[in-house]
């Protein structure tokens, strides 16, 4: 048994590791993601812009 509890000891630690690695790695592919949204919006609006000043 205390060789099970040994194993478990040695893989906390890479798990543990992982799932940070994991949630940092979702944290900067959303906020790309949200940020690419933006930007198309902001160019969006810009092109709207444009065609409302030429056709005044």
């Amino acid at each position: 048994m205390g060789t099970f509890w040994a194993v478990i000891a040695g893989l906390i630690p890479s798990i543990g590791v992982g799932l940070l690695f994991w949630l940092a790695m979702r944290k900067i592919v959303r906020a790309d993601r949200n940020e690419r949204a933006a930007i198309e919006r902001h160019d969006a609006e810009a092109q709207d812009d444009l065609a409302n000043s030429a056709s005044d």
